[in-house]
């Protein structure tokens, strides 16, 4: 227990410590500009800094998130400042919290994470454009107006009248802000706004420039406790639940961004929430700013070495701490630099990795939406907006159906229906497959991921109708099932995912069964002339295959860049992509009987399989040969008769003489005498062997030894469908040859 509890301690001295320090050094500049921008007394940003840090720190459910006052939120508190006072903003703080605590305890946390990313994203865009625009005008030396659209319709008259010490203090922090991130990672590891505002305040106070200097005294004697706020309850009301909702979905949000940085336990978030509550009912009682996660000070405690929640307690303490006793620092602070340093975080609150990201889902309009029209009409104006405009998108994604129609050459019509198949979606999906003429045979593939029963009576009407006249309608589902089952009369909509059909299109052929609409089967279900599987083989991969792969094959088509040269015997159970999970341009094959590697020189002479391995070390540049054998091997059963069972194939006892020399080290492991197993060992010992073959190539033993190149040995035993690793015979070669079993689900190579 003490040794427990002494490495615990290290730790935090270890990582917490310098991690809290980083963080301090952020959340002090950043604590007082927040505040500045929301229109609240400085104190009230170091005081939710110290309950950030201290409360939700210790309360929390995310181990490495830091919280504190969020610049997302001060367009909501300047403009409840502006309605109610300050102490009566304070009031709605704690009430918020309250709120936020409430929805902890009733687990209702993930349900904030239904609101769209896209909407979150554009709020807080507009949030810093709306904070730029006013921060700017105090840059300039003037005040900033009511509106975005006031301050932005000011800004030409506030830059023809320009203030020089001031303007030059704005500007000099800006582009402190902007070139440290140039510098070099260790000159990086102090904080750029603490530089950026010592530069500025250092340079107004060697040079006596007349600047406005920060004052902490009037913002304590606006410090009280806090009132309840008067006037329309349904409007108090509104702005308690807007500010409990903004800050528990930021808050949220940044727990599940964080987690995704470090590899520790991952962030309980109705915990999270319910420290959130409280602490922002503790920052509301002691006159401070509401509290949320921030991403910019929790990924700052990540990168720093961060483990614990000590790191986010240990700041709020350090705020504290400097609050009380270097307070007076803070007198020697311009007012233009924390404006400067606000206009820099509004203008990167405009994320461009945000645009793209949602652009990839198609949710760009939201963005823009919620962004124009929270600078335009207001916060919850714009959020508003923004989700009737995503629940919009939501609902035309479930009407929207595409139909793909294309002819063969044999006349036969393919369909492909994408898309959610539900009834607002029949009318266009019903006026498709009337127009498919009469008599055609249809191939008809649904790529979709849910069906109704009003889309499901469409199809089948309109297929019993087809058919009915003369024209063939042959069905696959490319995922779930859900017009078989429907059919077949079972549940429609079930709890899980549809299960699948036995019938899977990866069955090898002689397993697969065949469907009464195949064209080998005549209707009085007399077996008709056999058709070529291959023939059969390559229309159902053109029909359900390749729509999927081939983006995947337009771009193998330029070059190919594969990892691994797999060597493996031409046994035709021996499927290479399948025991891998590997897929199109990750291997480059080699197949031969006995997946043998002649030694270099070895005779009879063979330049095949050395021509791959040129190819692939010297051209290719893989990083990996493997060498795969497998159970019950006919090769080598040739090999350990000696090759009597090669009969008369003159080619195939030439070959198997490759095979003589894991023959050799077979009867130096196991004796002479043959055992039950035996043909299994020299599988085995066969694979080591021909490992040791291609060390024998001068280019390939380099690269082994460089540690560019590894060589793997794998067994597959088909009876059990089980990959299993096999170490080289230079580790040591014991009596009989030891495996690590792989898991046949586990990826190539990682042990149980």
């Amino acid at each position: 227990m003490f040794r427990d509890t002494q490495s615990s301690w290290l730790s935090t001295l270890r990582h917490d410590v310098p991690a809290s320090l980083v963080v301090f050094l952020i959340a002090v500049p950043l604590s007082l500009g927040i505040a500045m921008a929301s229109g609240a007394p400085l104190a009230a940003g170091l005081i939710a800094a110290v309950v950030g840090g201290i409360v939700a720190g210790a309360l929390g459910g995310s181990a490495v998130q830091v919280s504190g006052p969020a610049a997302g939120l001060s367009l909501v508190v300047v403009d409840l400042v502006h309605t109610y006072g300050w102490r009566a903003t304070c009031m709605i703080t704690l009430m918020a919290g309250a709120v936020q605590l409430l929805l902890g305890v009733f687990k209702a946390a993930r349900a904030a994470l239904a609101v769209s990313p896209a909407v979150v994203h554009g709020m807080l865009a507009a949030v810093g454009v709306i904070i730029a625009l006013s921060q700017l005008h105090i840059v300039l030396g003037g005040s900033p107006q009511r509106s975005a659209v006031a301050n932005l319709i000011e800004l030409p008259g506030q830059v023809a009248d320009l203030h020089g010490h001031k303007v030059a203090i704005g500007l000099l922090t800006i582009t402190v802000l902007a070139l440290w991130t140039r510098l070099p990672k260790r000159v990086k590891a102090v904080p750029a706004p603490l530089v950026a505002l010592l530069a500025a305040a250092g340079t107004a106070w060697i040079f006596d420039w007349d600047v406005t200097r920060v004052d902490l005294s009037d913002s304590v004697t606006e410090w009280a406790f806090p009132v309840l706020p008067s006037g329309d309850w349904h409007m108090i009301v509104a702005g308690v639940l807007l500010v409990a909702l903004l800050a528990g979905a930021e808050s949220l949000l940044c727990s599940v961004a964080v987690d995704g940085m470090h590899g520790g336990r991952r962030a309980d978030l109705d915990q999270e929430l319910t420290g959130q509550g409280v602490a922002n009912m503790v920052t509301g009682a002691l006159g401070g700013l509401p509290v949320a996660g921030v991403i910019v000070r929790s990924t700052a405690n990540v990168q720093a070495g961060a483990r614990t929640r000590c790191s986010a307690i240990l700041h709020g303490v350090w705020v504290l701490t400097f609050a009380l006793v270097f307070g007076w620092l803070i007198k020697l602070i311009p007012l233009e630099a924390l404006a400067a340093l606000l206009v820099f975080i509004g203008v990167q609150m405009v994320n461009l990795g945000h645009v793209k990201k949602v652009h990839g889902h198609g949710e760009v309009p939201v963005y823009v939406v919620t962004m124009v029209a929270v600078i335009l009409l207001g916060l919850a104006e714009g959020v508003l907006a923004g989700l009737a405009l995503a629940a919009l998108l939501a609902l035309r994604r479930l009407t929207w159906v595409t139909v793909l129609k294309r002819e063969d050459r044999e006349g036969r019509l393919h369909v492909t229906i994408s898309g959610s198949l539900t009834f607002l979606g029949v009318p266009r999906l019903t006026h498709e497959l009337r127009a498919i003429a009469a008599g055609t045979p249809v191939d008809l593939d649904l790529n979709i991921d849910f069906m109704d029963n009003a889309a499901f009576e469409a199809i089948h009407s309109w297929r019993l109708d087809h058919e009915r006249i003369g024209g063939t309608v042959d069905i696959d589902e490319l995922h779930d099932e859900w017009y078989a089952l429907a059919a077949s009369g079972a549940r429609i909509f079930p709890v899980k995912s549809p299960p699948k059909a036995p019938d899977r299109w990866w069955l090898p052929w002689a397993h697969r069964t065949r469907r009464p609409t195949d064209p080998a089967i005549t209707q009085d279900g007399a077996a008709a002339r056999e058709e070529c599987q291959l023939t059969v083989g390559a229309r159902e991969f053109h029909r359900r295959t390749a729509p999927l792969v081939r983006p995947i094959f337009t771009e193998l088509a330029r070059k190919q860049q594969p990892s691994h040269l797999f060597i493996t015997c031409a046994d035709s159970r021996i499927v290479p992509s399948l025991i891998t999970a590997s897929g199109p341009g990750d291997l480059f094959t080699v197949r031969n009987i006995g997946n043998l590697v002649p030694r270099r020189g070895a005779e009879p002479h063979d330049d095949s399989v050395v021509a791959a391995i040129e190819y692939a070390t010297q051209v290719l540049g893989v990083h990996t040969i493997t060498v795969c054998g497998h159970s019950g091997c006919g090769a080598m059963a040739g090999v350990l008769s000696g090759g009597v069972q090669a009969g008369s194939l003159p080619g195939l006892r030439r070959w198997l003489r490759h095979g003589n020399h894991s023959l050799a080290t077979f009867i130096e492991t196991e004796g002479d005498r043959l055992h039950t197993g035996a043909l299994d060992v020299l599988c085995r010992v066969n694979v080591q062997q021909q490992l040791e073959n291609l060390r024998t190539y001068r280019k390939v033993d380099e690269q082994v030894r460089a540690g560019k190149l590894e060589l793997v040995g794998l067994f597959f035993d088909i009876g059990s469908a089980r990959v299993h690793m096999v170490p080289p015979l230079r580790l040591g070669s014991p009596a009989r040859p030891q495996v690590r079993r792989v898991a046949e689900e586990r990826s190539l190579g990682a042990s149980e």
